[in-house]
């Protein structure tokens, strides 16, 4: 959530970068201004009338033992007739100030200065790829007929417990996703990230914290008896953490990471874009999260960056990097790269990654800070990483490393794998 004495102060700055986000409703600048003026408004009332209450009610005690009964009286009426004019201050003063923060809560995050502009994927900016592309031998296959033919993934039997996008991992299939995960796990707690085993349902702060609220309701899977959101993804709940909590300045950066499975309705979806593991609405995904001084949270996206290009570099898989643009990010974030790898059979990029910063967007919502040298409470800035979501990953594998003999397991997945090849 913006602070509202930034919008104040830049509204012009603020307006520009709404702009530059695609963000429809910025007039919502001024409306949000105009609360705030009432707000203040009402609040100076109310301490004024409160102020006259107070004098008023001390008077009366003194005029009793003074014996000026009459003028006491009329003191007491004094200070009914005053609290009832502050209760209808206090009561409007409520409502301006919820007004205030549910369309505040309607601004997305401003865009780093070094985002790209453009409306749509295809106006992002490749910052690195791959030299060279895979050529798969005449006959190769997609991975959803790869599937099949090793038998590693039911859809139909999915569709049949649940419904359409949730798959049914089985045998060799199974054990890959487990290995992948494991790996990916081993991989980041190597580079000093705490591993967590969140809980994979949230409440709704929770999710208005880490920004999935009120932007994202139509993505997730509510569970309205209890009121509690299936999560979309380990931000959510590993961010919430520190939710309402006055960070150390000695044990930042925090570096936290999760395996848990994701949930997303991805309601519209269809065509060639969802089939086989491309887009599904179950999907296994390890994410890692840091927690920074505002200073160094660059530096800090910039290692993520490196962390997650490594990762997928192990892999061997052919990939790029991608800053995207003012219209294509997210709700919260105020600069992210993606990273897509290559999938030999279908032609085209899968995106397995988005590296993130926040800044104070998250911070703020969560009330998540830290004392600087000067004792003054400062909103640290949040930034996040899938490393890696594991459908795409696993279909790009399929694909780039089949051979008329089997599947190639990547080396380095081949000690949690067990075997160097599927048959």
């Amino acid at each position: 959530m913006l602070q509202l004495s930034f919008i104040r102060s830049n509204k012009e700055k603020v307006i520009a970068g709404l702009q530059k986000k695609h963000f429809q409703d910025v007039l919502l600048v001024d409306e949000l201004i105009d609360l705030d003026d009432q707000r203040k408004k009402l609040q100076s009332q109310s301490d004024d009338l409160l102020s006259k209450r107070n004098t008023a009610s001390k008077s009366i005690g003194a005029l009793l033992a003074q014996g000026k009964k009459d003028e006491a009286e009329e003191s007491k009426s004094v200070v009914a007739s005053l609290k009832e004019k502050i209760d209808a201050l206090v009561t409007e003063l409520a409502n301006v100030e919820e007004t205030l923060t549910q369309q505040l809560l309607k601004l997305p995050n401003l865009p780093n200065e070094i985002v790209p502009v453009g409306k749509a994927a295809e106006d992002n900016e490749v910052i690195t790829q791959s030299p060279s592309l895979p050529t798969l031998y005449e006959g190769a296959k997609a991975h959803w007929d790869l599937i099949t033919e090793y038998d590693l993934v039911d859809f139909q039997t999915g569709v049949k417990i649940t419904g359409s996008g949730f798959p049914l991992y089985k045998g060799k299939g199974a054990k890959l996703q487990r290995a992948l995960i494991q790996y990916f796990l081993d991989y980041n707690t190597n580079a000093g990230y705490t591993e967590y085993i969140p809980p994979y349902v949230v409440n709704s702060s929770s999710a208005y914290g880490t920004g999935q609220l009120p932007d994202k309701e139509g993505q997730m899977y509510f569970i309205q008896e209890d009121e509690l959101y299936l999560i979309p993804t380990a931000e959510v709940p590993v961010t919430n953490i520190y939710r309402d909590e006055i960070v150390s300045a000695t044990s930042l950066p925090i570096k936290m990471t999760a395996y848990t499975p994701c949930f997303r309705r991805e309601a519209g979806s269809f065509g060639k874009d969802v089939r086989g593991l491309n887009r599904v609405h179950q999907f296994d995904k390890v994410e890692i999260v840091q927690l920074t001084d505002a200073s160094k949270s660059y530096a800090a996206l910039d290692e993520m960056v490196a962390h997650v290009e490594k990762l997928i570099q192990s892999l061997e898989l052919p990939y790029r990097i991608l800053r995207l643009c003012g219209g294509d990010m997210s709700f919260a974030s105020a600069l992210t790269y993606d990273f897509e790898v290559f999938s030999a059979a279908q032609q085209r990029w899968l995106e397995v990654s988005s590296v993130s910063n926040f800044e104070t967007f998250q911070t703020n919502r969560l009330k998540i800070r830290t004392k600087d040298e000067q004792g003054k409470t400062q909103l640290l800035h949040s930034l996040n990483g899938s490393s890696l979501a594991l459908p795409r990953i696993l279909a790009s594998m399929l694909e780039n490393f089949q051979t008329p003999d089997g599947i190639i397991i990547p080396k380095v997945l081949q000690p949690y794998f067990g075997a160097s090849m599927i048959h």
